[in-house]
């Protein structure tokens, strides 16, 4: 029995011609400049994990410049992810104290190079340059529907990424340097994996978006990328704005890497880095600060990324930005769950608090109202408004002086929110809430409606063909004007002009 079903399989198979379309299967040993890596085949694509390209920044090279990796012989296993780089509980459930994480990761379709070789998407993870790591973000949809080579990027973060001393090169950038080995290598090794070397877009969310416009303020990143996708991390950002990334002048970082270099005990050691070298990372994460901020007045990054966006001074490329709609809800809400009652009586003090210049209270107040006891989602509204919706407008207007932009505002109201614990109130299209749409985050899928599967497939093709020609239009998606703001919501997708519910005007007066 069982030969005659392998014979009747055997003449089905020889009968039944192959798909004229069929493509051999590209292979899952790919060999790189520093020598072979093995990475793991799935349904229509290829991951490649845990791909070394600086050398561990540990022990003598804890904070300085990123160096080559050391080359290999053999066959590097690349089938499962490198630790995530050092930093608190958070999205890396436990936290980490590992340093030794400059890794990146490469998902690509699983057919051979085409005649033309893919485009190239290097992804920055978000996370106040403290947490995060590449491995939360399986691109596996987009590499597959967009036909694109996606790279993912742990860099250095928090104190040992930012640390700022007198003296010492490379002082508040190393996370950013780290970006730039990243590029360099990809330039160096991408076209193994079947990507374009000199058809790289730098992409990235929150603190990775900023990183994006550092980048593009850079001179050392100079070539390394042609195209921009910065996702609710505008390059206007100051550290006054409270929840957005944002670049501290060097003298502002380095009183902060005075104030670490007390709170760890080495102050008055008397070779103060070397004691710094010799803390745990664990300590150095205990006394580091909640966020991190690039300095700026270095080498890496000589001019502040909103002043050099003010000038004219980034580097001229097609970019694609945005932010979300109710950005700011997410941390409204931590604040509401954390005990502040925001009532009519209230909301003036809490706008006072939150605002750079308190005298600008009354205005605020009257243009957000609060009429209950729940005013929440109005504080939402505020810091979304005036951290992320209007920034974000105003860098596309400073951008599109010079460079094609294009702008979109993500506003499902119903997308899957980023908290797991219930909140209290909905928090709509708030941070974070577009990175489901593109990517299968921590690698499982989040519960979407099929309008919404609609949805991310669009938005997936807009990311990728803006990749591929620095246009999103084509194959059939709703049109993307370059003037106006492309409003993205299932079944409904389009150009809007949405300042006016933002009230920019009152916020464009904060600037």
């Amino acid at each position: 029995m069982r030969l005659a079903v392998l014979a009747l399989t055997c003449a089905l198979a020889a009968s039944t011609p192959l798909p004229a379309a069929a493509a051999p299967a590209a292979p899952t040993v790919v060999r790189t400049q520093d020598g072979a890596v093995r990475g793991a085949a799935h349904d229509g694509y290829r991951t490649f994990e845990a791909i070394p390209y600086a050398a561990p920044p540990v022990r003598a090279l804890r904070w300085t410049a990123p160096r080559p990796p050391s080359p290999w012989t053999g066959i590097r296993d690349a089938r499962r992810p490198a630790p995530a780089c050092a930093q608190p509980d958070g999205e890396v459930r436990g936290g980490s104290t590992t340093e030794d994480c400059l890794y990146l990761g490469v998902t690509a379709p699983d057919t051979a190079t085409p005649a033309r070789p893919r485009p190239v998407i290097v992804w920055l993870h978000g996370g106040g340059f403290t947490t995060g790591t590449g491995p939360s973000y399986d691109a596996h949809r987009m590499a597959v529907r967009g036909d694109v080579v996606v790279v993912t990027v742990d860099y250095r973060l928090g104190a040992l990424g930012f640390l700022a001393r007198p003296g010492l090169a490379g002082s508040g950038t190393f996370g950013l340097a780290d970006q730039q080995a990243a590029l360099r290598y990809v330039r160096d090794n991408i076209a193994a994996f079947g990507g374009d070397p000199r058809d790289v877009t730098l992409a990235g969310q929150s603190a990775g978006a900023y990183s994006v416009c550092a980048q593009l303020a850079s001179p050392s990143a100079a070539g390394l990328f042609q195209r921009a996708v910065i996702e609710s991390g505008p390059c206007s950002g100051r550290p006054e704005r409270f929840f957005a990334p944002s670049a501290y002048p060097r003298a502002t970082a380095e009183a902060a890497g005075a104030e670490l270099t007390a709170d760890v005990g080495c102050a008055e050691a008397a070779r103060p880095l070397a004691c710094l070298r010799e803390v745990p990372p664990e300590e150095l994460l205990a006394h580091q600060g909640i966020d991190q901020h690039p300095a700026y007045g270095t080498p890496l990054l000589p001019r502040d990324p909103a002043a050099a966006l003010a000038a004219g001074a980034l580097r001229r490329m097609p970019v694609l930005l945005g932010a979300n709609h109710d950005e700011g809800t997410v941390w409204a809400a931590g604040i509401v769950r954390a005990g502040t009652t925001i009532t009519p009586a209230t909301w003036p003090d809490v706008v006072s608090g939150f605002l750079p210049d308190p005298a600008r209270t009354p205005r605020v107040v009257h243009t957000y109202p609060v009429t209950a006891d729940d005013g929440g989602p109005v504080l939402g509204a505020v810091i979304g408004d005036s951290d992320y919706a209007c920034p974000t407008a105003s860098t596309a207007r400073s951008l599109a002086r010079r460079m094609p932009v294009w702008r979109y505002e993500f506003a499902d109201p119903h997308a899957p929110r980023p908290t797991t614990t219930e909140p209290p109130f909905p928090l709509g299209a708030t941070h974070t809430t577009e990175l489901p749409y593109l990517f299968d985050l921590g690698g499982r899928p989040r519960a979407l409606t099929v309008a919404q599967r609609r949805l991310a497939d669009t938005m997936i093709g807009y990311w990728t063909r803006f990749a591929r020609s620095g246009d999103p239009n084509g194959d059939g998606a709703p049109h993307w004007p370059r003037t106006g703001v492309q409003t993205l919501l299932p079944d409904d997708i389009g150009p809007t002009r949405p300042e006016r519910s933002h009230h920019c005007r009152l916020w464009t007066d904060h600037q």
